[in-house]
């Protein structure tokens, strides 16, 4: 089988060829834990793809919301995506220093505010530079581009929203996050949390869902880790990490296969595993 939505991941034969087109913009989209201590920011200004705009996914966000880099209001990401020039007609590519991680969180905001035409770079940033593509420090200084911000509610979910389908269990959640965090017998890395999982949820981490060079599963390979993991590909789905950005990653992968209802839980664990009065589960 093919993919069902090919367009949506591109390599770096494709980037390479079409970067310079008047349509493409780049965007480098990188982000890390904290506890790795890394500045995504401070790399993106030492090296990027030429032309990349640096799309700083805790900053374009609800800054009031104590939970990290929640969806900011149409406003703000509308005003962020014209000063970087990104806009209405634009083909964007989304790539992050990890591979294929926090660069699937940029697209499904894009996606969420009604940018259709976005794609993620296969490998990303890593398997560029692995081929010996060009990098470079020069500030890109993007041209402003209006941006029309239309929210698609369907694709995100709230607390409220996955404690009643705790019992109603009409989506199905799968859980990003690794197996010791998943089952509980792993810490979390934020402290306060709960370990656990929310009850109901299967558990598919983020990373079996790539060959060994970062690249994404062959579409085969792809159904196959979904369905090992327990997706049923005729039910709404809703996808959950540790702060929605691994969640974004099994939501893309479904996207590629063709699923069509699909959500992140943008709280994730982080909102869940710190309110002492909703359930957690533990174990498989």
């Amino acid at each position: 089988m093919s993919y069902v939505n090919p367009t949506s991941l591109v390599s770096t034969d494709w980037l390479a060829e079409y970067a310079s087109a008047p349509d493409v913009r780049i965007v480098d989209a990188s982000w890390h834990m904290p506890a790795a201590n890394r500045n995504p920011r401070k790399e993106y200004e030492a090296e990027h793809i030429p032309g990349a705009v640096f799309f700083d996914i805790d900053e374009i966000a609800d800054l009031g919301n104590p939970l990290p880099h929640m969806v900011p209001s149409p406003e703000k990401f509308a005003s962020r995506m014209r000063k970087l020039g990104l806009g209405d007609g634009n083909r964007i590519v989304v790539y992050d220093s990890n591979g294929v991680l926090s660069a699937t969180r940029a697209w499904w905001m894009l996606r969420f505010f009604g940018h259709q035409d976005v794609a993620v770079l296969d490998g990303g940033l890593p398997k560029w530079k692995a081929e010996g593509r060009p990098v470079d420090d020069a500030p890109v200084l993007p041209t402003e581009r209006h941006f029309t911000a239309r929210v698609n509610s369907f694709l995100l979910r709230e607390k409220d929203q996955l404690a009643r389908n705790v019992e109603t269990a009409r989506e199905q959640v799968f859980d990003a996050r690794s197996a010791g965090r998943f089952e509980g017998t792993e810490a979390e890395p934020r402290e306060g949390l709960a370990s656990g999982h929310i009850p109901g949820s299967k558990n598919l981490p983020h990373g079996g869902l790539f060959n060994p060079d970062g690249t994404l599963l062959e579409a085969d390979a792809l159904k196959a880790a979904f369905e090992t993991a327990g997706m049923d590909f005729k039910k709404p789905v809703i996808t959950t990490c540790g702060s929605g950005i691994s969640a974004c990653v099994l939501a893309f992968g479904l996207h590629l296969l063709g699923h069509q209802r699909v959500a992140v839980y943008d709280g994730s664990w982080t909102e869940w595993g710190s309110d002492k009065n909703l359930p957690v589960a533990t174990g498989k």
